[in-house]
């Protein structure tokens, strides 16, 4: 074996007579061959020698590096969710690295998407967007829209037969009529209502039928006609419609038989519903499905149930063993809700209005079996399948549905806190059935309640606010705030608190963006903008980078925006102090510092779908879904006009011209809000100039007059009383000291010959505790009056 070194071959003796020696020659004039010795000894290790000490060796060795050893650093926290499956935050790790599949129950479209709605959609929607953007994860997002259901069919029919009815514009006569009969039935099941709630909703309904039909009741009988007659008749019709389509539907609903009847209504109402995601900037998800065009894959997943043993087939329906698939190994019924197995009304309140007759209920097997498959009766849309025409059951869409896109098994799932029991936890038995395992959904989510101003919120009692009446009110910003200063799986109280405390959040969070804009437009050289860091500065740093990381672990702690917002509070209250600080001392903040700060807040805001239009810092002023950025075209020249008024103002304060000074502050005051744009004048400082939403300022300004009206009031109130107790004071000081318990002839009957009671009223000498506070009480009149007299005297008094 032959070694080489630079071109020279070395025997393998040459080698090993070169490690014989412990080191380079010491003699200096042999400094060539000591290079070449280390030279070697580095290619061929170095000759046997004792170790060196730790460090560097002496001149004559090899210098080495000190032994490295790796920080300790800290564990990372890792995301957990709040899992309804285990009700305890649990670790969330998807099954597929860092694709995540994700299921979510859509909304049944019946009726106007309301604040319930946007509670579930809005929460989603930022989990959704904190899994992909914060913690980059690939979401692949799916939602159902229930386009089929006991529900819909119901007000499809009320609706086309409430129509067919007004069509023929029936007379007063016919129409009283006709609500005497309605109302039999309604006070019948009002009767029967126990719920308060539900029973209070009724009796409203009945009290303003039997008001509107009041008016009609003597004209009608006497067989009067003309304009007003028709006016209380479309009165009537209007109050009187719930009832009367209701009663229309029990007597002709069966009579219905076009299907697209059923599939206009829901089409509507999902279109509405789209709408007003957008509105509130939720996203739409990758994969849209609706149980109309499922109904092939719905069949096939119900056959293959039955072909399990788990399902079976009862007079053309198809009911899921509830007993049987409990029993069977590797299987539970009631993962989500176990206690409410068995709970009769939750059950019927999940088959559907149309499908809890005595004769469906007979159908099952056992009172907890649930329709798979449901045989359509006369007045119900229909589909051919295996066993008759018929039409699917509500639980059973979502499960053929997902498990068509997703497989046998997904990563989350979400719905309302409501939809546990039944409609989840048999949505998990019939997939379970379907896949024979134990796994269709690792982690199950769901959003809490939605109260209005305390009460719960109703459709069907009517006690709801729809989603465009919310956004009359408030922007779709200030919702998304109001939902993430709350947990999303607790219960939320929307009430105008909640949206008070989001619009003073939206309002400190953009005063802070508009501050950083206003400092960072200031001119300065490209050099200037790197500035030398002191104490203040290194505080609020610090502080940031804490912020930061309580942020993260608030995100990983359930996704816990409650906590995230009040960290971002904190922050920009201590960057407000620093501005203030420096204000102070005349100094100007760290561009870079509040720079940095205020793009991780927008970064933040932007994953939580609180801003929605590309910005880098801050809240866009162009407007929702406008594509001008309206701040860099303007601002320029409203720079230009707040240099010319300051100069403007500078020249009238140093001529004495208040009219100046008068039209420069309505111009700021009065003129310029209605541009939406604020000019905050400080002393010895430029004016601030700020882009603000139009409506905003003008609501500032009518606080602020309100503000001074109340504060001239204020001091006109005082100013008054002060005047009165002055008054008082003065008609006190006019009195003589001898006539001043005279007039008290209530409380004594006799008087000495100054005039100080001696005797109470029934005759009674007064003792001498009490002649002894009267006479105080003289003594102080004296003085009084002598001081009035005093002034009199001098003139001061008229």
């Amino acid at each position: 074996m032959r070694s080489y070194v630079q071109g020279f071959s070395l025997s393998q003796e040459d080698v090993d007579a070169f490690r014989q020696h412990s080191g380079p020659p010491a003699d200096a004039q042999l400094f060539h061959v000591a290079r070449w010795f280390r030279h070697v000894a580095v290619i061929l290790g170095s000759p046997r020698a004792p170790a060196p000490p730790r460090g560097l060796q002496s001149s004559r060795g090899r210098r080495t590096q000190p032994p490295w050893s790796p920080p300790a650093g800290s564990e990372p926290c890792q995301l957990r969710l709040y899992n309804s499956l285990t009700r305890r935050k649990d670790v969330f790790v998807p099954q597929d690295g860092r694709r995540v599949t994700w299921y979510c129950c859509g909304p049944t479209v019946y009726d106007a998407s309301h604040m319930g709605h946007a509670r579930s959609y809005i929460s989603f929607d930022i989990l959704r967007r904190v899994l992909r953007d914060y913690f980059k994860f690939d979401v692949f997002y799916c939602m159902n829209i229930t386009d089929v259901d006991d529900k819909i069919i119901k007000r499809a029919r009320q609706n086309y037969l409430f129509e067919r009815y007004q069509e023929k514009q029936p007379q007063a006569v016919q129409l009283l009529e006709d609500v005497r009969a309605a109302l039999q039935p309604f006070s019948a099941k009002l009767r029967e209502t126990s719920d308060p709630d539900k029973r209070q909703m009724l009796e409203r309904l009945e009290r303003a039928v039997r008001l509107a039909a009041e008016p009609l009741e003597e004209p009608a009988r006497r067989g009067l006609a003309g304009e007003e007659l028709d006016s209380r008749v479309q009165v009537l019709l209007e109050e009187a419609k719930d009832l009367l389509s209701d009663w229309l539907d029990s007597t002709h609903g069966s009579e219905v038989s076009d299907n697209s009847i059923f599939s206009k209504l829901p089409k509507f109402w999902e279109a509405e519903f789209h709408k007003d995601m957008e509105a509130l900037n939720v996203r739409p998800p990758d994969v849209l499905t609706r149980v109309s065009e499922y109904v092939p894959e719905i069949v096939d997943f119900v056959q293959k149930i039955v072909d399990n043993g788990y399902g079976y087939v009862s007079n053309g329906s198809v009911y899921f063993d509830t007993v049987k698939f409990a029993n069977s190994e590797g299987h539970c019924y009631g993962k989500l809700v176990p206690e409410a197995v068995g709970d009769q009304k939750a059950l019927q309140e999940g088959e559907g209005d149309l499908s809890v007759s005595a004769e469906r209920l007979s159908e099952k097997r056992s009172p907890s079996d649930f329709a798979l498959w449901k045989a359509s009766k006369p007045g119900e849309p229909s589909w051919p399948c295996p066993w008759g025409k018929g039409r699917p059951g509500w639980h059973i869409e979502c499960s053929a549905m997902a498990g068509t896109l997703l497989g046998a098994s997904m990563d989350l799932h979400g719905g309302g806190f409501d939809l546990r029991f039944p409609h989840h936890d048999n949505e998990l038995a019939q997939s379970e059935a379907y896949f024979e395992n134990d796994c269709w959904v690792r982690y199950f989510l769901h959003t809490g309640h939605l109260t209005i101003a305390g009460c719960k919120m109703s459709k069907s009692l009517k006690n709801f606010i729809t989603i465009k009446d919310a956004l009359k009110k408030h922007s779709a910003r200030q919702l998304r705030l109001a939902f993430l200063m709350h947990s999303w799986k607790d219960a939320l109280d929307y009430s105008a608190n909640t949206m008070e405390s989001a619009l003073q959040y939206e309002k400190l969070l953009n005063e802070f963006f508009l501050n950083v804009k206003d400092l960072l437009r200031a001119p300065i050289e490209v050099a200037g903008q790197f500035e030398k860091w002191e104490d203040k500065e290194t505080e609020l740093n610090e502080s940031f980078y804490d912020k930061k990381a309580a942020v993260h672990e608030a995100l990983c702690d359930n996704v816990d925006t409650r906590t995230v917002l009040e960290e971002m509070r904190a922050l920009v209250g201590q960057c407000n102090l620093y501005m203030a600080a420096r204000k102070a001392a005349r100094k100007r903040p760290n561009r870079a510092l509040l720079e940095s700060i205020a793009r991780y807040l927008t970064h933040m805001l932007k994953i939580f779908g609180a801003i929605e239009e590309e910005s880098s810092l801050g809240f866009p002023v162009g407007g929702p879904g406008t594509s001008l950025n309206l701040e860099p075209t303007v601002m320029p020249y409203l720079q230009v006009l707040s240099e010319f008024r300051e100069g403007v103002r500078r020249v009238a304060r140093e001529h004495r011209v208040p009219e100046v000074l008068q039209l420069s502050d309505a111009l700021r005051d009065d003129v310029l809000p209605e541009l939406g744009v604020r000019f905050e004048d400080h002393e010895g400082l430029p004016t601030v100039v700020k882009l603000v939403d139009r409506d905003t300022l003008l609501r500032e300004r009518e606080e602020k007059k309100r503000a001074e009206e109340e504060k001239r009031r204020k001091k006109e109130e005082a100013a008054r009383k002060r005047q009165e107790q002055e008054a008082a004071r003065l008609a006190k000081m006019k009195v003589p000291p001898s006539e001043m318990f005279l007039s008290e002839r209530d409380k004594y009957s006799k008087f000495d010959e100054n005039g100080l009671p001696t005797h109470d009223a029934e005759g009674k000498e007064l003792s001498k505790g009490q002649a002894k506070k009267l006479k105080k009480l003289f003594e102080a009149q004296e003085k009084l009056h002598k001081e009035y007299l005093q002034l009199v005297q001098n003139g001061s008094i008229p």
